[in-house]
Formats: C-alpha cells, structure tokens, sequence
C-alpha cells in the first residue's frame, strides 16, 4: 500500500521517514514524487490543520495519506507561538528569526517551561481520517545551542535532559520527540491499513 507523506518541509519529511521507518506493506511517497499543491495552512489549531492537510493530500493524491502540524507552546506566552510556530516572525522569516522573537519575548522571564505538541492526522481518500497527538515537554533556554535539528530545537531542552534537541544526535532526539510519540499511536492504524 501507499501512503503519502504530506508535507513540503524536507526536514519534517526527513524525520517522519527516519521514525517511521520500514513497515510491513507499506510505500511511502513524498510530495517530491506526487506533487500536489500544498494547501493554505488556515486552521485555528495544530488539529485543524493537520487535519486539512491530510484529507487535501489524500483527495488530491487518491492515496492515503499522512500529514501533521507541530507547535511550541510557551507557558510565560500563553502558549503562543502554538499554530504559528513557522510564521512567529512573519510569513517570510526563517527558524533563526522566530528564535530571535521567541528569546526577545521571554527576555526578563523567569518561567522558561514549554511543550512541543505534534498532532498527526491519516486520511483517506473517501474522508475517513484518524488523529493522534504527541507531547514533548521541557524548556527554552537563554540562547540558541547545538547544529542539529531544526525549527527551535536550538533554544528546547526536553524535561530530564541537560542538552538541547539541536545538541541531541538525529537518533537521541527521534527517540523521545513529540513526533515519534504521535507516529507511535498512529503506527497501529496504517499496518492495519496495510495488511
């Protein structure tokens, strides 16, 4: 069976790929492969949009389809930057100027706690869909550390670790992420769907 990995983010794409890994009777494909156009990310919350883009990928495709939106939830912002983790700084900024606005925002702060939170939705193409959530929880530190990783895995120390999610290695961090734990509960759902 094929399944389509739906997002146009080569970082996402590359560690959904890397966490999911070989599953029994399944292909994936990637928009690289099947472009599709991506859909207006419109939503109100990460479900909504995970949502939207799973069902838009499965109904353009004919495939199934797999597709998720991940947030940092600060607890001294209220939650923000949340749905808008990517677009913080604007639409047409990069992951080193939401970090920048994030520290900025924090600047003075003595409560540093924060949770990545992924919600995965798998569509198929007649509309029926199944959601999971992933929840990594930690805490933002004074300045960006580490190479790896992407996003603001520079500035997110998960609960129990001394290093950021950039200083941890692809594997250390694919082990505890947000994402794994949400592909995990979905993981049951697509053998089913393959076998």
């Amino acid at each position: 069976m094929k399944i389509l990995l739906a997002t146009g983010n080569p970082h996402k794409l590359t560690e959904l790929l890397r966490i999911l890994g070989q599953m029994p009777g399944i292909e994936w494909e990637d928009c690289r492969s099947i472009p599709i156009p991506e859909p207006e990310e419109s939503g109100a919350t990460l479900e909504e949009n995970a949502h939207l883009k799973a069902v838009h990928a499965a109904g353009a495709s004919g495939l199934a389809a797999l597709a998720e939106d991940s947030g940092l939830e600060v607890a001294a912002l209220h939650g923000e930057p949340g749905v808008r983790s990517a677009r913080f700084a604007g639409a047409d900024k990069d992951y080193a100027a939401n970090n920048r606005l994030l520290l900025e925002r924090l600047r003075g702060s003595a409560e540093r706690r924060a949770r990545f939170r992924t919600v995965v939705v798998v569509a198929l193409p007649h509309g029926r869909t199944w959601q999971a959530e992933g929840v990594l929880r930690g805490s933002i530190c004074d300045a960006p550390r580490g190479t790896g990783g992407f996003g603001y895995d520079p500035l997110f120390v998960p609960e129990g670790e001394s290093l950021t999610l950039a200083e941890l290695s692809p594997e250390e961090k694919d082990r505890i992420s947000h994402r794994r734990r949400a592909l995990d509960t979905v993981r049951p759902v697509l053998l089913s769907l393959a076998s």
